[in-house]
């Protein structure tokens, strides 16, 4: 093929590309004419999507709504919950608890005893995180009413205020801050079947009055507490101190009293304390002034993983003016007791531990006789659980001018 018949079939090749391409276009240009909606569908369209976009709208418009009203309930519901003024969960702020101690003595030359001597109940309830309130229901021998031996008591009742991290106040019936065991005396948390006799005698444990107190606290862990409260009311023909309980049941109060206490527990397993307290007139018609003095010392040690040796020391002492107090010797009431312990864990949450007491005291340290009694108690306790305790004591009581006189106890104690 020469040169001018190869470029006579390029220039055919060419239109023949031209015309193929032509076809389409036509074609296809047709076809999209016939696809193209008209104006008025054209405006239908455009308005059933703008009916669709409003009320996509209004959708979301009200989900904000519900979201903004749940997120309003949920605080409401945070705000009274930390109030403690909605009665939703009130049991989750509200506590229960108590303790019980039965005890059997076998006392020399005397009938045999048993007695189910007490047993209490606590409920306290957090109004929030800085108010609350606790109270002490108590029934004691078991049995009360008419002719029976036992009573119902309310001991404890106040409403309690943090006013800040170190200082706490307090309004109602209380326990006085003084001693070992006036405000601590749950079964598990002592030795001995029946309570030591200086905290019976001259501390008369336990003690509770009606006033108002105040507590601070410092990091050193030294606390200082000050009572204003109802007094006793000590009868004059005998000015025994635990005779003048009047426990808040329509008691006389002409004269008050005000007690002070310094406390130290800075040091784990240590704690020191001395209380004073005054009142003007202890009979409350006599002007019989009281001041009593205690001091008190409560030391536990390990000398291995398994065993822990203890120590309790108490002094406690009454100075009474008034010529009917000081004509009975009474203007002078005083004891103390020094109890050693040993203390020795047998496995799990069981231990077994030993202790020995001595005390004395004398109710007419006042006068010139020979009035002052002394007791010995040798005992165990054996705890299946830290707040579970089974007791076994023996203890010979010596009195003036009086044979010695011994008792076997037992008793079982709890609290939760």
């Amino acid at each position: 093929m020469n040169s001018s018949q190869t470029a006579a079939m390029a220039r055919r090749g060419v239109l023949l590309g031209a015309a193929c391409a032509t076809g389409i276009a036509l074609v296809t240009s047709g076809a999209a004419a016939q696809d193209l909606p008209t104006p008025e569908e054209m405006w239908q369209i455009i308005q059933e999507q703008q009916r669709e976009i409003e009320a996509l709208k209004e959708r979301i418009v009200a989900g904000e709504a519900q979201v903004e009203e749940t997120t309003q309930a949920i605080e409401a519901v945070v705000e009274s919950v930390d109030a403690g003024t909605t009665g939703a969960g009130w049991w989750d702020r509200t506590q229960i608890g108590g303790y019980g101690e039965l005890h059997y003595n076998i006392k020399e030359n005397s009938l045999d005893r048993v007695d189910f001597h007490r047993y209490v109940l606590f409920f306290g309830h957090d109004f929030n995180a800085t108010t609350r309130m606790f109270s002490e229901f108590e029934l004691e021998h078991s049995l009360a009413g008419d002719g029976k031996p036992g009573e119902v008591e309310l001991e404890q009742a106040y409403i309690e205020r943090d006013f800040s991290d170190s200082v706490t106040g307090r309004a109602g019936i209380m326990l006085i801050p003084v001693g070992l065991l006036n405000e601590v005396h749950e079964p598990p948390t002592f030795y001995g079947v029946e309570r030591n006799k200086i905290e019976n005698v001259i501390v008369p444990t336990t003690w509770w009055e009606a006033g108002v107190s105040g507590t601070m606290t410092t990091e050193a862990g030294v606390q200082f507490d000050m009572m204003l409260h109802s007094g006793l009311k000590v009868p004059t023909d005998s000015f025994k101190i635990r005779s003048g309980r009047g426990k808040v049941a329509n008691h006389d109060f002409e004269a008050g009293a005000v007690t002070g206490r310094i406390r130290y527990t800075g040091n784990p397993g240590v704690e020191l304390a001395a209380a004073l307290q005054h009142q003007a007139d202890l009979t409350q018609g006599s002007d019989a002034s009281g001041t009593l003095i205690v001091a008190n010392a409560d030391v536990t040690r390990p000398v291995s993983n398994s065993m822990s040796l203890g120590v309790r020391a108490l002094y406690a002492g009454w100075e009474i003016d008034g010529d009917e107090a000081a004509a009975l010797g009474a203007d002078s009431q005083r004891g103390l007791y020094l109890e050693p312990s040993v203390r020795m864990a047998l496995g799990g949450e069981e231990s077994v531990g030993f202790f020995a007491r001595y005390e004395t005291w004398d109710t007419r340290a006042g006068n010139s006789a020979d009035t002052e009694e002394n007791q010995w108690v040798v005992g165990v306790s054996y705890w299946l659980h830290p707040n579970a305790v089974l007791k076994a004591d023996y203890a010979t009581l010596e009195k003036p001018g009086a044979d010695d006189a011994s008792t076997l106890s037992l008793g079982v104690g709890y609290q939760f």
